[in-house]
């Protein structure tokens, strides 16, 4: 498969602080929970992907959907530089685009259910999941989110950093082995956001109790972002 090219818009970060025992039996061998001053962290983040296409196409060639993900921060040791490499792992993601769940699953090893997504965006944006991928547990979610005050750079060294400035996604091949890829991007504009979650078992529907700390939230309108073709860790 190719690089893609794509818009990530409209993005909330919602991430809860969790025991990294809470996290570490629901990651595959190869992978260690990255913590941040001893929690680790679970984020649930609604978010449109546009113009995802094969890199080089041009953007209006491209399909859109919108996309909910559960997700946490993880390292993966790299032997031949004795160094542990930072990434986000995720545990699902729902989108409303049949044929992209199906590709996403096939090429890129991603955990994707297929959903039916109402995204309303303004002031304050809409977003309701429903999962309709058959023979899968159930996933619903309501939220209604919009950004507050200037817009800022996360600095490094802060929480907002860990979360958001993750370069590298890695998941788990059905033979095993882990995959990879390497995602490119400006660094995240971010905002605080006024936010309602009224409906949300994407916990449950991961064998996750749902955390009971407050969670920490940033907005963003989103960046450009080319993500390259699936690998093999270690190659």
């Amino acid at each position: 498969m190719p690089a893609f090219e794509m818009d990530w818009r409209d993005v909330l970060f919602v991430s809860y602080p969790v025991d990294p025992a809470t996290v570490e039996p629901h990651l595959p061998d190869q992978l260690s929970v990255d913590t941040f001053e001893g929690d680790a962290y679970l984020s649930v983040v609604p978010l449109v992907i546009e113009n995802i296409r094969p890199e080089g196409l041009p953007a209006a060639l491209g399909v859109t959907t919108p996309e909910l993900n559960l997700r946490t921060y993880v390292t993966c040791e790299e032997p031949a530089a004795d160094r542990e490499t930072p990434g986000v792992y995720f545990f699902s993601l729902d989108a409303d685009d049949l044929l992209g769940t199906i590709g996403g699953r096939l090429f890129n090893h991603l955990p994707y259910y297929y959903a039916d997504i109402d995204y309303e965006p303004g002031s304050p944006t809409r977003f309701v999941s429903r999962r309709h991928t058959p023979g899968t547990r159930s996933a619903r979610f309501r939220g209604v989110y919009e950004p507050e005050g200037d817009t800022f750079e996360a600095d490094p060294g802060s929480l907002q950093h860990f979360i958001t400035e993750r370069y590298r996604y890695f998941t788990e091949a059905q033979d095993g082995t882990i995959r990879y890829a390497a995602i490119e991007h400006e660094p995240w504009p971010l905002q605080s956001a006024t936010w309602e979650m009224p409906e949300n078992t994407l916990f449950a529907a991961n064998d996750f109790e749902a955390p009971e700390s407050d969670p920490v939230v940033s907005y963003s309108r989103g960046l450009s972002v080319r993500a390259s073709e699936s690998q093999r860790w270690g190659q």
